[in-house]
């Protein structure tokens, strides 16, 4: 198998989902550090200007957002399985309403918290990723309602977790409990044990769940320069891709096509379809430092347009 090359930074709790999935798989896999913002010119040639954190590498092949990251994972290395045998569709659910909802909440607690402490140029990265100001005045008095919402639906999985399961699902971990440590992970490594409150004090379950978590670890990473990825993927062909020609899209094989995510980061990546399914759309492009490369999109929480 082509190695797992993740693209990705220490801090980042979207990255944390992914490594706590490559930790559950026991996965060997290559780690190349990006910067946290932008400009990010080792990663731009893969992606074609998508910017969010983290990128799965295998080979030409370029896999954005974990939602489909994950599941990329599930086929690659498929034991043991993160997707529950019958539950296949709930656990995608419980996957994207966290990551949609819970996450944000989350941030707003985090960013509430430590917003005098940041640097401008990471202020204004993140205007420009998220299309609004960054006021750190403003996340300050946010804090009480984003303390006030991400305990409230964090309370949905101590009450999930009060039968005596380990895990969201039952007895193993999936998917769901990976998109749930992101948030989870992203409070307690950036509040810690400080005076300040946190959604976490009056939810023993999903403390002593996110323990069960960590003790998976991440997995067996090797650093990997950015240079040699770039490398590897200029050497490599990607892998056949099919489109569904019955689509309801009325997308076809060969057009010219623009995907960019809903919600933030959003800028456009234009290519040529080569995949299209109910879960993913594929786009060929080329650049000169990486030459052919297909990137792979969910379909879910973006916007795919002829370009």
């Amino acid at each position: 198998m082509a190695d797992l090359i993740l693209h990705h930074f220490a801090t980042s709790p979207f990255a944390e989902k992914v490594r706590v999935a490559l930790g559950i798989k026991k996965a060997a896999w290559k780690s190349v550090t990006i910067p946290n913002m932008m400009p990010k010119p080792d990663l731009m040639p893969l992606t074609g200007g998508y910017r969010k954190t983290p990128v799965l590498q295998v080979g030409a092949d370029i896999y954005c957002d974990t939602q489909l990251i994950l599941l990329e994972l599930e086929r690659r290395a498929p034991k043991p399985p993160l997707l529950p045998v019958g539950q296949e569709g709930e656990a995608r659910g419980l996957t994207m309403w966290i990551d949609r909802n819970i996450f944000w909440s989350a941030v707003g607690v985090v960013m509430g918290a430590i917003a005098d402490q940041l640097p401008e140029d990471f202020k204004k990265d993140r205007s420009e990723f998220s299309g609004r100001p960054f006021d750190s005045a403003k996340l300050k008095a946010a804090v009480p309602m984003a303390l006030e919402q991400t305990y409230a639906q964090l309370s949905i999985a101590e009450n999930m977790l009060r039968d005596g399961r380990p895990f969201l699902m039952g007895a193993a971990a999936s998917i769901a409990d990976c998109a749930l440590y992101n948030p989870v992970w992203f409070l307690q490594s950036r509040l810690g044990q400080g005076p300040a409150p946190t959604p976490l004090d009056r939810l023993p379950k999903v403390v002593a769940w996110a323990e069960r978590m960590k003790a998976f670890g991440n997995g067996k990473p090797t650093d990997m320069p950015a240079a040699e990825a770039l490398e590897i993927a200029k050497a490599a062909r990607p892998e056949a891709a099919k489109v569904d020609e019955s689509d309801p899209s009325g997308l076809k094989a060969g057009q010219k096509i623009s995907v960019v995510p809903d919600d933030t980061g959003k800028v456009p990546v234009s290519g040529t379809l080569v995949g299209l399914s109910a879960s993913r759309v594929s786009l060929i492009r080329s650049d000169p430092r990486v030459g052919d490369v297909v990137v792979h999109f969910p379909r879910a929480g973006y916007i795919t347009t002829p370009a």
